[in-house]
């Protein structure tokens, strides 16, 4: 072919689709730097707000590949090719992906939702899907939960969203419930002042909420005591078994226990493990 067929050849096309290519790199440069740009801005305002790290850095990215793909396709229909077909490609495969990941899907939303609304945080006990520990770490997609036997369970996050959460952490005091059975003939007074020194004598019993203590109901071979002190929550267990024995010495030095085995009343709280 002739040099300067080739040549005319190239500057009709040049001329056809220079400008097109001109302004569809245009597109791409600029629209490049604007998604990395708001990426930023994205970033600098999660951090502010104090959310979490890791949500800031999928958020960030998953805004920064949306953008990214529109300017893609910005520039292909700049150049005059139809993105149609390209478009509805990229919604039946997201669709797809949603499908085949909607319980991933579902455990991200709830991740999500922990990180934005905290209902506990790391190093808080918590009663959740259908386990109890201490919250070691709190990822998207699931959390990791440390039992009191030492033991690590990682829990999906739609499953512990997806029920009750009791977090026994989240309050700086806690009131300690027991329930003691003394004998009927033990005289009301005296068994009063019994359990109120008896729980008096554990400096760690704070004098505010005021402790509590009374009559609960008159069992068939008991009556039965309600004691109610509060404590700083990282004292609820040891106050708990310190008081279990030391009460159990006191009511039998007292004589005023319930004697084995016709005794149907223990000492029992409900309490996290």
């Amino acid at each position: 072919m002739d040099i300067e067929v080739i040549l005319a050849k190239a500057q009709e096309l040049l001329t056809l689709y220079g400008l097109k290519i001109v302004a569809a790199l245009l597109i791409f440069i600029l629209g490049r730097w604007i998604s990395k740009f708001l990426r930023k801005v994205i970033v600098n305002l999660m951090t502010k707000a104090k959310v979490d790290a890791t949500l800031v850095s999928f958020v960030s990215n998953i805004s920064y590949i949306g953008l990214l793909i529109f300017v893609i396709v910005a520039a292909l229909n700049q150049l005059g090719i139809q993105t149609t077909s390209f478009i509805a490609i990229l919604g039946a495969a997201g669709l797809a992906i949603g499908l085949a990941l909607q319980g991933s899907l579902s455990n991200f939303a709830a991740g999500v939702l922990m990180i934005i609304f905290r209902p506990f945080e790391v190093g808080h006990r918590i009663d959740g899907g259908g386990v109890s520990g201490v919250v070691e770490d709190i990822h998207i997609f699931t959390t990791k939960l440390k039992t009191v036997d030492n033991k690590t369970v990682i829990v999906p996050n739609s499953v512990l969203t997806g029920d009750n959460i009791i977090n026994y952490s989240a309050k700086p005091t806690m009131r300690v419930d027991f329930v003691i059975g003394v004998s009927y003939d033990a005289d009301v007074d005296h068994c009063r002042k019994v359990l109120t020194e008896e729980i008096l004598k554990d400096d760690r019993v704070l004098k505010n909420p005021e402790l509590f203590v009374g009559v609960l109901e008159l069992a068939d071979n008991s009556v039965n005591w309600v004691v109610r002190p509060w404590v700083k929550t990282e004292n609820y267990w040891p106050v708990y078994f310190s008081y279990m024995e030391n009460i159990k010495k006191r009511l039998d030095a007292e004589g005023i226990g319930i004697p084995y085995p016709q005794r149907d009343v223990h000492l029992y709280q409900h309490a996290p493990e």
